[in-house]
């Protein structure tokens, strides 16, 4: 349902945003690819789970007897329609029509896609994808990189903006961003929406998450934004949020290593998380090997 964002909304869901801890992330970490493409899979009632992951091993298999040197991460919803998001990035456009063109002619590798395609298709109420362009002046300590290996959650908000308040948007969003940087632990990647249904003026926040007590902790940073607002801040806050914002969302999605087709150094990074389950199998017990001779 469509709804004007207040205030109070867009400084919750923008300190849902901030908390990433500063000093648990590496010196080098996985900056943000500057073309995302979000493919996005709205799984059937009683579908979901075990039963998805199955048919999208086939997939990360493909992929992975290839040696495909392209790589995407799955995610799944813990708010709204069950569905579930898989994340690609590219350095540019150039570079994802090479990858569609290197898709088309491995004539195995499309072959098992299609495959694949047909049987999780079986599985889904609607598919839909789009194209969105990093914008690092509007992220917000994501430069240097975040350590996505470890993080297991993403909370991710949309905004669609009014048409023709593409300025006031950039204040409001660097009036946050000025408030948040005298926040500590704060980091936050934004895209705006190149190609798709999402339509124009939509822009998607990112931010990464190590657990849901980092949730539980983004509660109690309200205060400490107000205060680093001021009650002028505060006051203009309101004026863009009401002049500017069409509409707003936030949720919640969970990684999924059995679904992901993710980069080796990742799996060096967490072996525990992605090693087999990002194949899309399970860890074996002491008795399969003696089971399977019988």
């Amino acid at each position: 349902m469509n709804k004007t964002a207040s205030v109070l909304a867009l400084s919750f869901i923008f300190g849902c945003l901030a908390i990433a801890p500063a000093q648990d992330q590496p010196q080098s970490g996985h900056k943000p690819p500057k073309i995302l493409v979000i493919t996005r899979e709205f799984v059937k009632p009683g579908r979901t789970g075990a039963v998805h992951e199955k048919t999208e091993a086939a997939f990360v298999q493909a992929f992975a007897s290839q040696k495909w040197a392209t790589h995407y991460l799955a995610l799944d919803s813990l708010s709204g329609k069950p569905r579930s998001l898989f994340l690609t990035g590219y350095p540019s456009f150039e570079a994802m029509e090479k990858d569609a063109r290197a898709v088309q002619k491995n004539a195995v590798l499309s072959a098992s896609l299609d495959k694949a395609g047909f049987n999780d298709g079986d599985l889904l109420a609607g598919i839909d994808g789009g194209t969105f362009a990093y914008r690092e002046d509007l992220s917000l300590h994501f430069g240097e990189g975040a350590d996505i290996p470890h993080m297991r959650y993403f909370e991710i908000s949309r905004y669609k903006i009014k048409p023709g308040h593409d300025k006031d948007w950039e204040q409001l969003v660097k009036l946050v961003m000025g408030a948040y940087d005298k926040v500590p632990d704060v980091q936050w990647a934004c895209y705006e929406v190149v190609y798709g249904n999402q339509g124009d003026g939509t822009f998607l926040f990112f931010t990464p998450r190590k657990s849901a007590a980092e949730v539980d902790k983004a509660f109690a940073q309200g205060k400490d934004f107000e205060k680093a607002m001021g009650e002028d801040g505060m006051k203009q806050l309101r004026e863009l949020s009401a002049s500017t914002i069409q509409e707003s969302e936030n949720n919640l999605f969970m990684f999924n290593p059995r679904m992901s087709y993710v980069e080796d150094s990742w799996v060096k990074a967490d072996p525990e998380f992605w090693t087999i389950k990002a194949a899309g199998s399970a860890p074996k017990k002491k008795g399969d090997a003696e089971a399977a001779k019988k």
